[in-house]
C-alpha cells in the first residue's frame, strides 16, 4: 500500500463497504497530527491510518483492514502509557476515544465502561452514586491500558487492583469475531485480561465491580534532604504492619513552590511522604499519626477530600506533551543502604522535575491469587518507580541513563518481576517472560495461541503465541 493515501482511494472504499461510521484520518488531514500525539512527548510515531471508532462495528472494520492489508495494529485508549504503545509507525491505529460512555448499576454495584474511557470519566459516573472502582492516580489515564496491565492506585491495598475488578468484557478478536468474556464464557481469556496486557484483542467494553466510596483523609509532609534517610527508615519500619486501609507513598524530588520549605530551599532535594486512608476510619487515622510521629519533626498537613478529588490530586504533575521516561522495579526490602542509594540517585537527577517514588504494597493486592488473575508478583512488599520528566530533548540521553542507573543501584534488594504499566519500552518476548514469571507467561502464551495465533495484536506486550519462542 502507498505511504500516503487520499480519501478517494481504496481505503475509503474499504471502510465504506464495511459501514464504518467513525472518522478516518490520514496524513495531510488537519486532525491527523494532533490525533497521532500521545501523553509522552518523547514518542513521535506516524501511523499509516487512524481509525477513530464510534462503536464495536467500527473496531471490527479497522481490524479487518489491518489484517487484510498486512499492516501492524495499535490501540489507543487514553494514550497515557509511557512507552507510547498506542501508536506505531506505519500501523493502523484504532482510536477508542469516542467509546467513553459509563453506565452504572448502583444496586448491582457494577459499571459498564467503554474501552476509551479515562479514569476521570469512570470516577465521575460512579461517585455520583457513592461508588468507585479502585484505579490509578491520574484522572486522564485510559481505563483500558491501566486495567489490562494491572492498576495500582490509592485504594489498591484495601480493595485490590483495577484488573481484579473486571467482571466481564466485550472483546473484538483478530478474526473480527466479538466475544462476551466472563467467568462462565471464555474464562481463560478473562484471566489473561486481568493483568496480562492488551495483546489478545480490543476490549470495547468493561464490566467492573464497584465499592462504596466515602471521603478520604490525606496526610502529607515534606522533609529536607538531610532528614530523608530517617524518614524512609520510619516508612520501612511501619509499612509491614500498616492496616490495608492505609496507602503509603514516599517521593524523592525537588522542592516546588507549594512545599512548606524556606524560600532558600526551593529546587533543593526533598522527601515528600503521603499517607491516604478512609476519613471515617479512626484506627487508620491513629496509625497515620503514629507513623508521622516516628519521623523527624516536620509539619504535617491533613486534608479530608472526596474520592473524586483524590483521584485527580496528581494531575498537575502529569502534563501531556512533556518528555517522560520511567524505570521501575519491585524491592524485597528497603534497608538503610537502599534508602541511601535512592537519596543519592535523587540528587543526581539531571532535571528539576521528576521523582523517585517508593510505594508500600501487599494488602489486598496479595490476597488475589494467580488462578483469578494473570497479574504477577503480588507478594512484592515495595515498588520503586524512577520517573524522569523534562522538556528539552537534549536531556533525553542523560535522563534515561539516570533512571536506569537509579534502579540498577538497587539490584541487591530486587524482588522478581516488574510492573508492565511502568515499562518505558515495548518488551521482547524474553523480557516479558521475566516480567511475568515463567509460569504465568507460559499460560499467557497459550491464551494468545487460542485467540490471536497470527499475533496481530503485538504492540502492547511482548507475549507471543505458544510455541513461537524456542528455549
Amino acid at each position: 500500500m502507498p505511504a500516503r493515501w487520499t480519501f478517494g482511494s481504496s481505503v475509503e472504499r474499504y471502510f465504506t463497504g464495511a459501514r464504518f461510521s467513525g472518522a478516518l484520518l490520514l496524513a495531510g488531514d488537519p486532525r491527523f497530527e494532533g490525533a497521532r500525539r500521545v501523553w509522552n512527548g518523547m514518542i513521535d510515531r506516524t501511523p499509516a491510518l487512524i481509525a477513530c471508532c464510534r462503536d464495536t462495528s467500527d473496531v471490527r472494520a479497522a481490524i479487518g483492514f489491518a489484517r487484510e492489508t498486512g499492516h501492524a495494529l495499535s490501540v489507543r485508549g487514553g494514550g497515557h502509557n509511557v512507552a507510547g504503545s498506542a501508536v506505531a509507525d506505519g500501523a493502523v491505529l484504532i482510536d477508542l476515544s469516542r467509546l467513553r460512555s459509563v453506565v452504572v448499576d448502583p444496586a448491582a454495584r457494577t459499571a459498564q465502561a467503554g474501552g476509551g474511557c479515562l479514569l476521570g470519566d469512570l470516577d465521575r459516573a460512579t461517585t455520583a452514586h457513592g461508588l468507585a472502582c479502585p484505579s490509578g492516580v491520574f484522572s486522564r489515564t485510559g481505563l483500558g491500558g491501566l486495567a489490562l496491565g494491572g492498576g495500582y492506585g490509592w485504594r489498591c491495598r484495601q480493595l485490590g487492583l483495577t484488573c481484579d475488578h473486571i467482571i466481564a468484557a466485550e472483546v473484538v478478536l483478530a478474526d473480527g469475531s466479538v466475544l462476551m468474556v466472563s467467568e462462565s464464557q471464555h474464562p481463560d481469556l478473562l484471566w489473561a485480561l486481568r493483568g496480562g496486557g492488551g495483546n489478545f484483542g480490543v476490549v470495547t467494553r468493561f464490566t467492573l465491580h464497584l465499592h462504596p466510596a466515602g471521603p478520604m483523609l490525606v496526610r502529607s509532609t515534606v522533609h529536607p534532604a538531610e532528614h530523608a534517610l530517617d524518614a524512609l527508615r520510619a516508612c520501612r519500619a511501619f509499612a509491614p504492619g500498616l492496616s490495608d486501609d492505609l496507602h503509603l507513598l514516599a517521593g524523592l524530588r525537588r522542592a516546588v513552590p507549594a512545599d512548606p520549605v524556606p524560600p532558600g530551599q526551593r529546587d533543593r532535594p526533598v522527601l515528600g511522604v503521603t499517607l491516604v486512608c478512609s476519613a471515617a476510619d479512626a484506627a487508620s487515622a491513629e496509625e497515620g499519626r503514629a507513623l508521622f510521629a516516628a519521623m523527624p519533626a516536620c509539619p504535617v498537613a491533613a486534608q479530608a477530600m472526596s474520592y473524586l478529588d483524590l483521584q485527580a490530586m496528581g494531575d498537575s504533575g502529569s502534563q501531556a506533551g512533556r518528555r517522560y521516561y520511567t524505570k521501575s522495579g519491585y524491592l524485597a526490602d528497603l534497608p538503610g543502604q537502599a534508602a541511601e542509594r535512592l537519596i543519592a540517585s535523587s540528587s543526581r537527577n539531571p532535571s528539576l522535575t521528576g521523582s523517585i517514588d517508593v510505594e508500600g504494597l501487599r494488602g489486598a493486592v496479595l490476597r488475589t491469587g494467580t488462578s483469578q488473575s494473570a497479574f504477577p508478583h503480588r507478594d512484592a512488599p515495595f515498588m520503586v518507580t524512577v520517573s524522569g520528566c523534562w522538556d528539552d530533548p537534549g536531556l533525553d540521553q542523560d535522563g534515561i541513563a539516570w533512571a536506569r542507573e537509579a534502579i540498577d543501584s538497587l539490584s541487591t534488594w530486587q524482588h522478581p518481576g516488574a510492573y508492565a504499566n511502568y515499562v518505558s519500552q515495548q518488551e521482547s518476548p524474553w523480557e516479558a517472560s521475566a516480567m511475568y514469571g515463567s509460569a504465568i507467561y507460559i499460560r499467557l502464551a497459550q491464551v494468545k495461541q487460542a485467540y490471536d495465533p497470527g499475533n496481530l495484536f503485538r504492540s502492547a506486550r511482548g507475549i507471543s503465541p505458544a510455541g513461537r519462542i524456542s528455549t
